[in-house]
């Protein structure tokens, strides 16, 4: 009985929100032929979430010092991301339909080699939500994802609906070696 009683009050703590959800997502990459570039994040919480906590930190190819990031960008004053809605940086090139869709527009977006982390902090202090690559190295072309050699090259990468929160720094696991493992198709 009072197992009953338990698993029917967590029940209505989890569907009335009383307690933690998983935060934010990398839930879209895609880096098409020439600007056509976005990296989508997905809000999966009951609550809107306020973006001024949060940044993407990035590297260009190989960084200046292994494991930290090189660039940094705010998003918009204001921005929030609705629940189960998302939030799209694009490149101010894109195609009209990519832009359309946008909520802000960043021209430095990846050819396939550089590391884009998900944060949650500021530039000094932060923690790692969700990466696409990694900050350790060149790459090459792009980093293999599901067992496709360059995948984050010329591909768009969308996460798998069965995953519910960012890898934090571990892209190796979210990249996976193939299609099984791999949080991406």
């Amino acid at each position: 009985r009072s197992l009953n009683l338990l698993i029917a009050l967590a029940f209505i703590g989890f569907a009335s929100g009383m307690f933690a959800q998983c935060g934010l997502f990398f839930s879209e990459y895609a880096e098409g032929s020439s600007n056509n570039k976005y990296l989508e994040v997905y809000n999966p919480t009951n609550e809107t979430v306020d973006l001024s906590q949060y940044a993407l930190a990035n590297v260009s190819n190989a960084p200046t010092t292994t494991g930290v990031h090189e660039y940094w960008l705010d998003f918009t004053e204001g921005s929030t991301i609705a629940p189960g809605g998302v939030y799209i940086v694009a490149h101010g090139s894109s195609d009209a339909s990519i832009l359309a869709l946008a909520n802000q527009t960043h021209n430095f977006l990846s050819n396939g080699d550089d590391g884009y982390a998900l944060v949650f902090g500021s530039e000094d202090d932060y923690t790692f939500i969700d990466v696409i690559g990694d900050f350790e190295g060149d790459p090459g072309s792009g980093w293999d994802v599901a067992g496709v050699t360059n995948a984050t090259k010329d591909h768009t990468l969308v996460r798998k609906s069965n995953i519910a929160q960012g890898a934090e720094y571990d892209w190796a696991a979210s990249a996976g070696t193939d299609a099984d493992n791999s949080q991406w198709i």
